[in-house]
C-alpha cells in the first residue's frame, strides 16, 4: 500500500508519501493551491503506484480549504480519508514527547496514522456530494441566527417608541405588526395617522384579522404612549424591520432547495419520523453524511459530541459525566431540537422522555437520553432502506 499524507492549506498544501513498510518514498514537499498543483501531486502519486487502488490519501477536516482538493482526489478514483483535527493532534503526540508542529510534520503524521490503520473511514461520493446539502443546511442556519439578532433589536426599539403595543398583540413578529410599524415607526406617527389609512393598512396585511376597531385601539393606545419620539431610532426600526423581510425571503429560497434536494436525490426515510421536518432532517442528514462511514449509532453520538466524557484515574472516577460537545456543533443542535418534537409527535418516544423525567433526571438531560434513542433509530432507518413505524 501507498500512504500519501496532506496538510492542507489556504494557498498550498504540503505532501507526505510512504509504502507499507514505511520506507519514505517522497520526503515531504510543497504544491500549490491550483490546478498545477493538484495535476503535479496526481502523477507523483501516480510514479509512486500504477495502481490506484493501492493508494490511501488522508486529509485534515480543514472545512473548504480542503474542498476542491478533495473533489479532484474523489474525481481521480483514489481512496481518500478526512482526519478528525484532534485525532491528529493526539496522534503526533503520542509519536514523540517534543511540542514540534510544523505542516510537513503534519503530513508526515497523517500518512502514518494510514498507515497504522486507526479504524478510519474512506470518504464516499455519497458524503460528497451531500456537501450542496450541508451548504444550504448551514447557511440557513446562519440566516435563521442574524434574523433572530433583529428581532430582538425590533423589540428593544419597540420598547422605547411604542412599549404599549406588545400587549396589544399577540408578537411583535408578525407581518401586519411588522407592515404597521415600517409605514408608523412610534406612538406618535400611530396617534396621528388617518383612521381610513390604519384600517386599511391593518386588514390588508392581516387578511381581514384586525379591523376598524383594532385600528382604533391601536391609535388611542398611541395617543397615552409613554413611548418617546425619537427619529433617529425610528429609522433604525424601519431598517431592521426591512432587513428581517429581506432575510425570510431569503430563508424560504434556501428552504425550497433543501426540500428539493431531498425529495429529489436523497429520498431519507429519516422525514418518515414524527416530527422531524425538512430543515432538521435535512441538517442531520447533511452533517452525518454518508451512514456507512459509522459501524455504530454510538460513533455517530460521538461525531455529534453527545457521548458522555469519561474520566477514570487510581480511586476517581467521574459519577456525573458530561456531554462531551466536541463533535459537529450543528448536528448537535439539529439532534437536540429535533428530538424535542419527536417526543411531542411520536407516542413511543414521549413515553420514554417521561420515563427518564420519572427518574429524577433534570429536561435538558432527559432529551440528551432521547435524543442518543432518535440516533439508534435514525441510523437503523438509513441503513435498512425502511420506512419509520411507531411501537404503539
Amino acid at each position: 500500500m501507498i500512504y500519501v499524507g496532506i496538510d492542507v492549506a489556504k494557498d498550498k498544501h504540503d505532501c507526505f508519501i510512504s509504502n507499507s513498510d514505511g520506507e519514505v518514498l517522497f520526503n515531504a514537499f510543497t504544491i500549490p493551491n491550483n490546478r498545477e498543483g493538484f495535476d503535479s501531486l496526481f502523477q507523483i502519486i501516480k510514479a509512486a503506484s500504477e495502481n490506484l487502488t493501492q493508494v490511501k490519501v488522508g486529509l485534515e477536516a480543514t472545512g473548504h480549504y480542503s474542498y476542491n482538493l478533495l473533489g479532484f482526489l474523489l474525481d481521480k478514483g483514489l481512496t481518500t480519508f478526512i482526519i478528525n483535527p484532534l485525532h491528529t493532534n493526539l496522534y503526533r503526540k503520542s509519536l514523540s514527547l517534543r511540542q514540534t508542529k510544523t505542516d510537513k510534520v503534519d503530513a508526515h503524521t497523517i500518512a502514518s496514522m494510514l498507515m497504522s490503520d486507526v479504524n478510519l473511514k474512506s470518504y464516499s461520493d455519497t458524503s460528497y456530494h451531500n456537501e450542496e446539502l450541508k451548504s444550504l443546511t448551514r447557511y440557513r442556519f446562519d440566516k435563521v441566527k442574524e434574523r433572530a439578532k433583529l428581532k430582538t433589536s425590533v423589540s428593544r426599539l419597540v420598547n422605547i417608541l411604542f412599549p404599549e403595543l406588545e400587549k396589544l398583540v399577540p408578537s411583535l413578529h408578525m407581518s401586519s405588526v411588522y407592515a404597521l410599524l415600517a409605514e408608523f415607526p412610534g406612538s406618535a406617527d400611530i396617534a396621528s395617522a388617518h383612521l381610513t389609512r390604519l384600517t386599511h393598512l391593518l386588514e390588508e396585511t392581516s387578511k381581514g384579522r384586525y379591523s376598524k376597531d383594532t385600528a382604533i385601539l391601536f391609535r388611542e393606545a398611541a395617543k397615552t404612549s409613554i413611548g418617546s419620539h425619537m427619529p433617529a431610532k425610528s429609522l433604525e426600526l424601519r431598517h431592521t424591520i426591512r432587513l428581517i423581510q429581506e432575510l425570510s425571503a431569503e430563508i424560504d429560497e434556501i428552504e425550497t432547495q433543501i426540500r428539493q434536494i431531498m425529495d429529489l436525490e436523497i429520498k431519507s426515510p429519516i422525514l418518515t419520523i414524527p416530527g422531524i421536518n425538512y430543515r432538521m432532517g435535512a441538517m442531520i442528514i447533511a452533517e452525518i453524511g454518508d451512514f456507512n462511514r459509522f459501524d455504530s449509532p454510538d460513533k455517530i453520538l460521538a461525531y455529534a459530541g453527545m457521548s458522555p466524557s469519561t474520566y477514570q484515574s487510581g480511586q476517581l472516577d467521574n459519577c456525573y459525566a458530561h456531554m462531551e460537545k466536541r463533535g459537529s456543533r450543528y448536528l448537535r443542535y439539529a439532534l437536540y431540537n429535533a428530538t424535542k418534537y419527536v417526543c411531542l409527535w411520536d407516542e413511543t418516544f414521549a413515553a420514554y422522555l417521561a420515563k427518564k423525567r420519572a427518574e429524577g433526571k433534570h429536561y435538558n438531560v432527559a432529551i440528551s437520553h432521547a435524543a442518543k434513542k432518535l440516533v439508534r433509530v435514525i441510523y437503523q432507518l438509513e441503513r435498512s432502506g425502511q420506512t419509520y413505524r411507531t411501537s404503539s
